[in-house]
């Protein structure tokens, strides 16, 4: 009788440690897999910091100091224009432009507002908003030069801004003209578009590839650059700017949208005209 008693009781504690070992393991296996914190938005990033950090460089008429000394220009005034709307302040920061798209991913900066043109690479890298002016390459010179086209430039002195679409007309691979006779031009690349305007003054160099949109404001009479001129009727490429936010951040959207109710309230024709540039297409009308 006692050795039954023991069985029935051994029995009866093994079929108690099963159940707690099975318990245990259904605890376990209930337990929820740990899962790593959403990514904060952009647009969360920068709102909560109450700034956008708009980097740029010297470039009349989108972003320079004017004779009063004043910082102003379009993409300045379309910048204050855009951060009021997000309830920001704009923070500008001057950048060199070769390395813009690294500043922009360490958070340096939160956007590349100056004049940026938009290509397929840059819309590889970055978030690029809607295309707002039209621009093209063209190319300054002095105005006892003689030279009046591409083919007078092989073997001279060209320059134009490092890594600026200017850059690009001169060292690709197009072998149409004008482009072939740059590639055999002797290139020099520049720090800022400015810095070549001083180049052809000085006459260390024979010709510039610059944006259009700064060429018309800079050069000519009643400027600096009075004795610099633009060879006529040759655009070497058209182009829209953009402007450039982080790659995947939803702040372009947002932007895209103010974009679409500046040009409805003629926020943004009315520095088009006053700043003499031509608004895209896309957002023209």
């Amino acid at each position: 009788m006692k050795k039954t008693k023991s069985i029935i009781a051994l029995t009866l504690a093994l079929v108690m440690c099963l159940s707690l070992f099975a318990g245990c393991g259904a605890k376990e296996s209930a337990a929820p897999a740990s899962t790593a914190p959403e990514p904060e938005s952009d647009l969360a990033y920068i709102t909560g910091n109450g700034k956008m950090i708009i980097g740029y460089t010297v470039y009349e008429p989108m972003n320079y100091t004017d004779a009063d000394g004043k910082f102003t220009g379009f993409d300045t005034e379309f910048a204050e224009a855009v951060c009021e709307k997000l309830g920001v302040e704009p923070d500008f920061v001057e950048i060199i432009w070769d390395t813009k798209e690294t500043e922009l991913a360490a958070k340096t900066i939160d956007c590349i507002w100056n004049g940026l043109t938009i290509n397929a690479d840059r819309k590889a890298a970055m978030s690029i908003s809607d295309p707002y002016v039209k621009n093209a390459q063209v190319i300054v010179v002095h105005a006892d030069s003689g030279i009046t086209s591409t083919a007078d430039l092989v073997g001279k002195t060209v320059v134009a801004e490092v890594a600026s679409a200017g850059e690009l007309q001169i060292i690709g691979d197009d072998e149409t003209e004008p482009e072939a006779n740059l590639a055999q031009a002797t290139y020099i690349s520049m720090a800022k578009q400015t810095d070549c305007l001083l180049e052809v003054k000085a006459g260390t160099a024979d010709a510039a590839v610059l944006d259009w949109t700064l060429a018309k404001s800079m050069i000519g009479e009643g400027t600096d650059y009075s004795d610099l001129v633009m060879i006529m009727d040759l655009e070497l490429a058209t182009e829209e700017y953009g402007i450039a936010f982080r790659q995947g951040s939803d702040v372009t959207a947002k932007v895209n949208e103010i974009i679409a109710q500046l040009v409805a309230d003629g926020t943004l024709p009315a520095l088009a005209e006053k700043y003499g540039l031509s608004l895209a297409p896309a957002i023209a009308g």
